[in-house]
């Protein structure tokens, strides 16, 4: 499940973004409005949290920019801002939660969770991804092909969420390094081969349609036809 948080106060930032991940979550994360912008746009997000006091732009600002886009995602407020009026300024002008600093990590993942429960129980089906008899459940984090459960560990898993919301694409190794384990600039290791390896020995059983294809010198593809 893909989340994009913007937090311009760094040791913030990275705090939740290692406890949102993990947590399960992919995370994109942005220290101000115009690379949050840029980011919205590239790719779909399941939830998103914001920071209002962000050094380019104000968080109430941005959310109204990003409903513009046509960004849909549901929108969990942080700050520090604590009168009443600025909580119903933000919830009234797209956010559809609002948590103040200092908060809790326990509380902040609940009030996550339930944020994406509540967007998809009205309709929206993000939490729910389906290629060929390959379908994640997002909520439950769990895989199952033609009916069958996949025992995946949770990398795993987050690979495979990768690869399905990219169905059909070329994905470089520098892409899955970065979007699923964060790593940067070490295009030689080996943790990718080994899970692809892994995980293809566990989605593409005897007798059944190989879905996840290997192109040499290019990257993945995980088949949507």
């Amino acid at each position: 499940m893909n989340v994009l948080l913007v937090e311009d106060e760094l040791h913030i930032q990275s705090f939740l973004k290692s406890s949102l991940e993990e947590a399960g979550y992919q995370v994109d994360a942005a220290s101000d409005a115009k690379t949050a912008m840029g980011l919205a746009v590239e790719a779909e997000h399941d939830a998103l949290i914001v920071d209002l006091g962000l050094p380019d732009l104000d968080g109430i600002s941005l959310i109204l920019r990003l409903r513009q886009q046509g960004v849909t995602g549901p929108v969990l407020i942080l700050s520090a801002r604590r009168s009443a009026d600025e909580k119903v300024r933000g919830l009234e002008q797209g956010g559809d939660d609002y948590l103040t600093k200092p908060f809790s990590l326990a509380e902040l993942l609940a009030r996550l969770r339930n944020l994406i429960r509540r967007n998809g129980a009205s309709g929206n089906e993000a939490t729910r991804l389906r290629i060929h008899d390959l379908e994640l459940d997002l909520l439950r984090r769990e895989a199952s092909r033609s009916g069958q459960v996949l025992q995946l560990t949770t990398q795993e898993f987050l690979l495979l969420e990768y690869l399905c919301r990219n169905a059909g694409r070329i994905v470089t190794r520098t892409m899955i390094l970065d979007k699923v384990w964060g790593i940067r600039n070490q295009p030689t290791t080996n943790v990718l081969d080994v899970q692809i390896c892994r995980l293809r020995e566990k989605v593409d059983l005897p007798g059944q349609q190989s879905l996840i294809v290997t192109l040499r010198g290019m990257g993945y593809v995980l088949k949507d036809r």
